[in-house]
């Protein structure tokens, strides 16, 4: 059993990702993963209750704050509250993350998702932080409110490149499922001919316990290794299919440039 305390700072949800393109040719994949979800004001805390698990240091499952939010090492709290203060929201009380970790010192993250509550533990804001495998990464914020599903949705622009065979058009649609015994985090990428891309991820609810880490340790060794080759994987077999690369990026791996937003 673990105790309330690391209960209360976090927890583990155990899923599935899934990816579904509509066009120009049909493709699907599916991971199984695990995410954290853990309260970004109490890391230290957690540190200190847990051995497996070690913050801005090496251990077999560990978090690094200079790999979230700001990414320079300091508060990750105090720059998404200043995101959603920029959003119009404000009485933040407590912010959760819902991230892969570190896993052997590696990890990589395409989409951590800031959970910004008020004092009464209601979501007003989410900030979605993009990375892709260039190094860059963008933010999506939006004050939000349960609708009759229950999920928060709300639509953003497409601000930033991510898939190599995607261009910068079209607009997301995210619908999000507060966290309690079940996550779920949905991204909907839209342009003017309909749905191009539908991902989510949904993940059942597991105490935070060494025990608990000792076993996902032995279930999913790889686990963010494996988004890292699954993206390059996937994109092989898009390549196979037909699918061109977008002209910025070939135009950017001919320059020897970075992509930029």
């Amino acid at each position: 059993m673990t105790s309330p305390i690391v209960e209360d700072i976090g927890c583990v949800y155990i899923g599935d990702v899934v990816h579904k393109r509509a066009r120009p040719k049909k493709h699907e994949l599916r991971y199984r993963v695990f995410s954290m979800l853990l309260d970004v004001d109490r890391l230290e805390s957690l540190d200190e209750k847990l051995r497996l698990f070690s913050l801005n240091r090496f251990n077999f499952v560990s978090l690094f704050i200079r790999d979230f939010g700001p990414r320079n090492g300091t508060s990750i709290g105090e720059f998404i509250r200043h995101k959603a203060r920029a959003s119009g929201v404000t009485g933040i009380a407590r912010i959760r993350m819902l991230a892969y970790p570190r896993i052997f010192g590696y990890a990589f993250n395409p989409i951590t998702v800031y959970f910004c509550e008020d004092a009464e533990g209601v979501v007003r804001c989410l900030v979605h932080e993009v990375s892709n495998t260039f190094g860059e990464h963008h933010f999506y914020v939006s004050a939000v409110s349960p609708a009759v599903d229950g999920k928060l949705h709300h639509q953003a622009r497409k601000a930033f490149y991510v898939s190599p065979f995607n261009t910068m058009e079209g607009n997301y649609r995210f619908s999000v499922l507060p966290p309690g015994d079940s996550a779920f985090v949905g991204i909907t990428l839209s342009t003017g001919e309909g749905a191009l891309l539908t991902a989510w991820f949904k993940g059942e609810r597991r105490p935070l316990t060494d025990s608990g880490l000792a076993k996902l340790l032995l279930a999913y060794p790889f686990l963010t290794a494996k988004v890292v080759l699954g993206i390059h994987w996937e994109a092989m077999k898009l390549l196979l299919k037909g699918l061109p690369l977008t002209l910025k990026l070939r135009r950017r791996l001919q320059a020897g440039r970075p992509l930029s937003r």
